[in-house]
């Protein structure tokens, strides 16, 4: 993992997962975006960060059955029929763990959603909370927010666990813990939390807030460990 100064932007491209999944019974297939983390050696010498060319428009997957979280989920067996493709391995608590197996190289994820989205009437995307394993680019436990929005730049996005909060850097919908440095700290403190809230500003000015239930994260984190050794 890539260690950068608070004040610059966290390093290096990265997977920003920007997706919507089934958390049921029937096949789970997230939807993958690539996007770039900031690059801090061009944040400081003023050069703009190349724009990526904007992923193909993914066919929406149904709105996720709560009722049927608790016990959904497709075996290992089933994920390794669809290489490539994430594939929900199992559930635990308010989390998922899932696999992507590539040509190359699995791709682990743990995954939640909110429980609570505030304002409740503003009209907008869904958002997800991932850690990711990606042991082929040598990243581990690399915590990411899809915000189901674009999100204002230097707008003092943060995390707060309890008591404890933590900066976020933002590019587009995606948001990451600002000092790279911290993230294992966010990351134990997420293990022994209830809960994670997300405040972001939108481009529009919209402010919002988005609380995860941090039940169940230990063990999908250690499933997707155990997947991505």
């Amino acid at each position: 993992m890539i260690r950068v100064h608070s004040s610059t932007f966290a390093g290096r491209a990265a997977l920003a997962l920007a997706a919507s999944f089934l958390i049921g019974a029937l096949a789970c297939a997230p939807a993958l975006a690539q996007a770039a983390k900031p690059d801090p050696k061009k944040q400081q010498s003023g050069q703009k960060p190349a724009a990526k060319k904007p992923a193909a428009k993914k066919t929406a997957a149904a709105k996720p059955d709560p009722k049927k979280a608790a016990t959904a989920g497709k075996t290992a067996a089933a994920a390794a029929s669809d290489p490539g493709k994430p594939a929900l391995v199992q559930s635990y608590g308010d989390w998922g763990a899932y696999v992507a197996k590539g040509a190359k190289a699995r791709t682990c994820y743990a995954i939640a959603t909110p429980k609570e989205r505030l304002p409740a009437a503003l009209k907008r995307d869904p958002a997800y909370l991932f850690v990711s394993q990606r042991p082929g680019e040598g990243v581990r436990n690399e915590i990411s927010f899809a915000t189901g929005f674009d999100v204002k730049p230097d707008s003092g996005s943060r995390a707060e666990i309890g008591n404890v909060s933590f900066d976020l850097v933002s590019k587009g919908g995606n948001l990451w813990i600002k000092n790279a440095a911290e993230e294992a700290k966010a990351l134990d403190v997420m293990r022994k939390g209830a809960r994670v809230v997300v405040k972001a500003q939108s481009l529009r000015g919209n402010l919002t807030t988005d609380s995860y239930s941090l039940s169940g994260l230990a063990q999908a984190l250690e499933r997707v460990q155990k997947e991505c050794q």
